[in-house]
């Protein structure tokens, strides 16, 4: 399968992951399985802003400029979160359910989980990938401005604590969210954000030519600068080295650890395919194999599939192309 994939399209091959609509059609046919009344208006309204706000026409907010955390990135991320939500509901009973309106919050915070990567009208920095050690605190701010316009005000202080989940700026003991439910949700959205980007077609090379440099923008790789951030990276082949030991160290202290296995319902979600496999795994599993085998060769010339980031020039054009069907 991960052969024929292509680069934009989701782990099943059938959604257009580059594609703010197309995403939100399945999110809403997704969330809808189990909530018909699900507002769609919310959903059209909150993935329309996320469009603007990546092509840089939201008031207020520069273009999105950072290649590996682009706007393809969390729409990935907002389906696999919309998927595993539908698997949870799919056999919640009582109050474990989610209900609609949880799903709908769990969706519009993964939609906006990395809004804190692109720069405020007036920000000091270059690019966006500057914030890297504090976008997700940057991401609940925007969250707190965001969805009171869309109706969701009285859980906007909730959003801003659930949206950590998905960072390393604060201690996940740290993150104060009392409902059961409302910790299953952000469990959901940071587990799907690390899996999303590791089952990306692309993941390898989006590393090596995407998120070095964003890494470098950060102070994080590259030559250390005095008073700055220790580089955790020399270059982009020690990146590289390094991501069979990040893989592993983020599914035994996360995926499989704090966040409890919750990617199962991944699983639950897709039971009803023809292989009954879970894809995402499978994708990740292939990236794997391919860095293994790049590493014990000593080199990384097989690493040979073009990534192309889905940045603001490519959501201008859906607003251009959603602009005219309206006329």
């Amino acid at each position: 399968m991960e052969s024929r994939r292509r680069n934009h399209y989701d782990v099943s091959n059938k959604v257009c992951i580059a594609d703010p609509d197309a995403v939100r059609q399945e999110v809403e046919r997704l969330i809808a399985t189990h909530h018909p009344r699900v507002d769609r208006a919310v959903l059209a309204t909150a993935f329309h802003d996320f469009t603007r706000l990546h092509a840089g026409t939201l008031p207020g907010y520069a273009a999105a400029d950072t290649n590996y955390h682009d706007a393809q990135h969390s729409l990935d991320c907002t389906l696999a979160a919309a998927r595993m939500i539908e698997g949870h509901e799919r056999t919640a009973t009582g109050n474990e359910a989610l209900g609609a309106r949880r799903a709908v919050l769990g969706v519009l915070i993964a939609l906006f989980h990395d809004a804190g990567y692109v720069r405020r009208r007036g920000d000091a920095a270059a690019n966006g990938a500057a914030y890297t050690l504090t976008h997700v605190q940057r991401s609940a701010e925007f969250l707190g401005v965001m969805l009171p316009k869309l109706g969701y005000g009285d859980e906007a202080e909730l959003a801003g604590e659930i949206v950590h989940f998905t960072g390393f700026e604060r201690a996940l003991d740290a993150i104060d969210v009392q409902d059961e439910r409302d910790r299953q949700l952000g469990f959901m959205i940071a587990s799907a954000d690390l899996l999303a980007q590791t089952a990306d077609r692309c993941y390898l090379e989006k590393c090596r030519d995407f998120l070095f440099p964003e890494f470098e923008a950060a102070g994080l790789a590259g030559a250390s600068v005095p008073g700055g951030q220790t580089p955790l990276y020399r270059d982009r082949y020690d990146l590289l080295n390094s991501t069979p030991e990040f893989n592993a160290r983020i599914w035994a202290d996360r995926l499989d650890g704090y966040f409890g296995g919750i990617h199962r319902h991944l699983s639950q979600h897709f039971s009803g395919t023809a292989s009954g496999r879970n894809p995402y795994v499978d994708c990740i599993h292939d990236n794997l194999r391919r860095i293994g085998r790049s590493i014990d060769r000593g080199h990384f010339r097989d690493l040979t599939r073009h990534p192309r980031a889905i940045g603001a020039a490519c959501m201008r054009s859906r607003l251009d192309s959603a602009r005219q069907l309206a006329a």
